[in-house]
């Protein structure tokens, strides 16, 4: 029997597939049978920061109409009891923490550092094992330079690692100058984990009504190569694990990001798709492929095809089809 077991932001994992924030998480009998079905740790839902900027404008003023004006009655008001979604997410964590053995990550998508970030310890009273950011801005702001849209990350970063003992991740999508030397420095901060990358709504167009729809929401195995890519360069040349997210569908694509380098998988779409027992096919054929290679654990192919450890470096930039077209003419 080959070992699975690996390690994510200090945690140890039974195995590197971990169930993405989405829907399929938001559901303490869903976060049991993930877990039956053999995933490593669960992220939760994504709470936003607008909601918990909201919740916090709405209790302020639910006080002051109640005749609580003054600051310090604050300390003698039970929050959680005013609180909606809020509080359902803190008690998700707390019934999942109970009721699992798994790491339990909890997830807040943010696109600022302002109001929010004291939350952060909430979360971590409620019991999480550790906390994941998932920050973005679509960078259209004309006005505004590379290096402003860069500083929101390391500010949101700074606030929270500062202000919670539990590791903490960030989720960032491929949408920043300079990807490369934004990561590494990302990995310089005290940060645990970087994802690579996060996944959005992508607009289409009705071209009948003039109307605005959605593109497929779910990823397809053809959007790994993206995170495969970045993975696989920047392995071995970061401060903190790296998680490899979208396009993941099957072990064999679990195997492909582990050979780039990933210390674990974020899987979601392909749960959509074909159940939570898809976890138990993944696994074994991340079993099958190790035991007719040979290996024993993890690490004793993790990074091998990394850019710093591939014998073809050039192949991670090189971008372009000439090599494709010219196998093709001379068929």
């Amino acid at each position: 029997m080959v070992n699975l077991t690996t390690k994510y932001m200090g945690l140890t994992l039974k195995n590197p597939i971990i169930a993405g924030s989405s829907g399929l998480t938001n559901k303490l009998s869903d976060i049991i049978e993930l877990e039956a079905q053999g995933a490593g740790a669960i992220v939760l839902k994504s709470l936003f920061e607008e909601e918990i900027i909201n919740e916090a404008h709405d209790n302020i003023n639910k006080m002051q109409a109640s005749g609580f004006i003054y600051p310090e009655t604050m300390d003698y008001f039970d929050f959680d009891e005013m609180e909606d979604p809020i509080a359902n997410y803190l008690k998700l964590i707390s019934d999942a923490k109970k009721a699992v053995k798994i790491p339990i990550i909890a997830s807040i998508n943010c696109v600022t550092s302002n109001k929010w970030p004291e939350f952060a310890k909430r979360i971590e009273s409620a019991g999480a094992d550790a906390l994941e950011l998932n920050v973005f801005a679509l960078p259209t702001d004309l006005e505004r330079t590379a290096e402003e849209n860069e500083k929101v990350y390391f500010d949101i970063v700074s606030k929270v690692t500062g202000l919670v003992s539990i590791p903490v991740s960030i989720k960032i999508s491929q949408y920043n100058t300079a990807l490369g030397s934004f990561i590494k420095r990302l990995s310089d901060t005290p940060i645990k984990s970087i994802v690579l990358f996060n996944r959005f709504y992508s607009p289409d167009f009705d071209i009948h009504n003039f109307d605005f729809n959605s593109t497929t929401v779910f990823s397809t195995p053809a959007e790994l190569s993206l995170p495969l890519r970045w993975v696989a360069i920047m392995a071995n040349r970061v401060n903190c694990n790296l998680a490899a997210s979208t396009g993941i569908h099957d072990g064999y694509g679990v195997v492909k990001a582990l050979l780039a380098g990933a210390d674990v998988v974020q899987v979601a779409s392909t749960l959509y798709r074909n159940g939570f027992g898809h976890i138990g096919v993944m696994l074994k054929q991340i079993d099958e492929w190790m035991s007719e290679k040979g290996y024993k654990s993890i690490d004793d192919f993790k990074g091998k095809m990394s850019q710093s450890k591939s014998h073809n470096p050039a192949a991670f930039e090189r971008v372009q089809f000439m090599k494709f077209f010219r196998d093709r003419v001379q068929k």
